[in-house]
């Protein structure tokens, strides 16, 4: 919605534009430049300020609900650029399924298997007492943790 001089933002508009302020500000502190897609999807992603789990699909779905329509592939390349910028985390759940989350903290995840979702686990119960040792010339980087979760009948 686009307003004239003597017309009054409304209170949702008011939090768009400080959801895209957020937006912008996260794409910016990153070193990216703030495209029309890439402010579509950051919003969608970080606006309200709570951590998301998204696959490509999702995303592009709820972009879909939006003004700034973007394409599939958009999705996809946008956020392999914010994971590059090391804005999301990708959390692979099978070699055909990833997730993307907005908290790039390291932390262990649920990931429900009758409803295909993914949901942070706690991180102060998860205890690794011990990695095996890199092979020679390399080093180990991260250790991703997905419980896999079903529920009982």
């Amino acid at each position: 919605m686009k307003h004239g001089m003597n017309e009054t933002m409304t209170a949702y508009d008011t939090m768009t534009t400080e959801a895209g302020t957020i937006a912008g500000k996260w794409l910016s502190d990153a070193g990216l430049r703030p495209t029309r897609q890439r402010m579509t999807l950051a919003t969608l992603l970080i606006g309200d300020g709570k951590h998301r789990h998204v696959t490509a699909e999702s995303l592009y779905a709820d972009a879909q609900n939006s003004d700034e329509a973007v394409s599939l592939a958009t999705v996809y390349n946008t956020l392999r650029a914010f994971c590059d910028a090391g804005l999301l985390q990708e959390v692979t759940v099978d070699g055909s399924k990833s997730y993307f989350d907005t908290n790039t903290v390291d932390h262990p995840h649920f990931y429900w298997e009758d409803e295909n979702r993914l949901s942070d686990a706690p991180a102060s119960e998860l205890e690794i007492a011990r990695l095996p040792k890199a092979p020679d010339g390399a080093e180990i980087t991260s250790v991703d943790v997905v419980i896999r979760l079903r529920r009982t009948k």
